[in-house]
């Protein structure tokens, strides 16, 4: 490319050729070339397509493996791996623009990624940026033990949550104090797959015996984290239980919790064959919670064939909105509900063989640090 003709042309005329194509296409045409990357990602360019629409991805973590590797040999730079569900197609952002070893993506919200990354002085600290425009800030620095146990959650508003079965953190760039406010959890055990909806937290909490697992739903209103009264924070949770809902959490198997469209909550489980101890399950299902109506409905349950690779596989499940991926070991590559539809995602990064997290992914041109 550095030799071809159209390296030569002017760069004002390249901004222009280049500004008349779609944002995915020009995502495309960054991977090309170093010349066309640095093109394409230059400020000037950037202003003029700023009003490109957004494109609803998919984004991988890397895998858990990686994240807790700290070999002298790990790379100064990494990139998220997006996978664009319309074109049946991977893309790669970099993230070479960010001075930190090790960075770790693990949640996003209105065209922002927040990653974990290693500071200079050995600490985790949390960083939020737009891999579109090579933007970033860094969010007070925490101890490294909140990256290894601590759930990243992110509002409508940009809003931080860590969260941790005793305690939660919260961060917000408009605040006047720019430092983590912390508060108490007191939940009964760990939360599993903690989401935000609707201005409110939801997790999953196991309330049962060491022989047993009984599944309960729990949701605090983010309004109540920032309540300094004391004896409101030791009572912000609360438990999520109607009589119609009978054995709702019973027949699921390892329930997780991802947040749906509008005031929607997804929950996803294996389907239980019986009530004994080990039993196998039938399927994987999709339950869909109204928190309008408190009315639970199912969505969708995972086809026979399909669900044969993850029948005596370990999975994870990541997604939102009306999108569900899942992730199984040695599986190869991943399931996907899309709208009502099941399809397979080949081409994963990698061997294809691991478990991949993951998370929604809007990106988008005009959201800034």
């Amino acid at each position: 490319m550095e030799d071809s003709p159209i390296s030569r042309l002017p760069e004002d005329t390249l901004h222009q050729i280049f500004s008349s194509l779609s944002l995915r296409e020009i995502m495309i045409c960054r991977s090309v070339c170093k010349v066309l990357n640095q093109t394409l990602t230059s400020s000037s360019f950037m202003n003029l397509i700023s009003t490109r629409s957004h494109l609803n991805l998919i984004a991988l973590r890397p895998p858990h493996h990686h994240h807790n590797h700290h070999s002298r040999h790990v790379p100064l730079h990494s990139c998220i791996h997006v996978y664009d569900p319309d074109p049946n197609q991977w893309l790669r952002f970099s993230l070479d623009f960010l001075p930190f070893r090790s960075p770790y993506p693990v949640a996003s919200s209105l065209g922002l990624v927040y990653l974990w990354a290693d500071s200079p002085d050995s600490n985790k600290s949390l960083i939020v940026c737009n891999p579109l425009t090579r933007q970033y800030k860094v969010l007070p620095q925490l101890g490294s033990a909140w990256s290894r146990h601590g759930s990243v959650l992110v509002d409508s508003s940009n809003r931080v949550m860590v969260l941790t079965e005793l305690a939660a953190l919260y961060f917000s760039f408009s605040q006047k104090t720019q430092q983590w406010l912390k508060f108490s959890s007191n939940l009964p055990s760990k939360p599993r797959s903690p989401i935000v909806v609707s201005n409110s937290v939801f997790a999953l909490c196991d309330v049962g015996s060491p022989w047993r697992s009984k599944w309960k739903l729990f949701s605090c209103a983010v309004k109540n984290l920032l309540n300094l009264n004391v004896n409101v924070m030791n009572n912000n949770w609360g438990c999520l239980e109607r009589h119609e809902w009978g054995d709702i959490f019973d027949i699921m198997k390892r329930p997780r919790l991802i947040p749906g469209n509008g005031n929607k909550i997804l929950m996803i489980g294996g389907l239980k064959s019986s009530y004994s101890f080990n039993q196998s399950c039938l399927t994987i299902l999709i339950l869909r919670l109204d928190l309008e109506t408190m009315e639970w409905e199912e969505a969708t349950r995972m086809p026979e064939a399909m669900h044969r690779w993850f029948q005596d596989s370990k999975f994870k499940v990541f997604g939102g909105g009306n999108r569900v991926c899942f992730s199984g070991k040695k599986v190869g590559r991943l399931a996907l509900w899309d709208c009502s539809k099941w399809r397979w995602i080949d081409g994963v990064p990698g061997n294809g063989d691991e478990l991949f997290r993951g998370f929604t992914y809007e990106a988008r041109l005009t959201a800034v640090p």
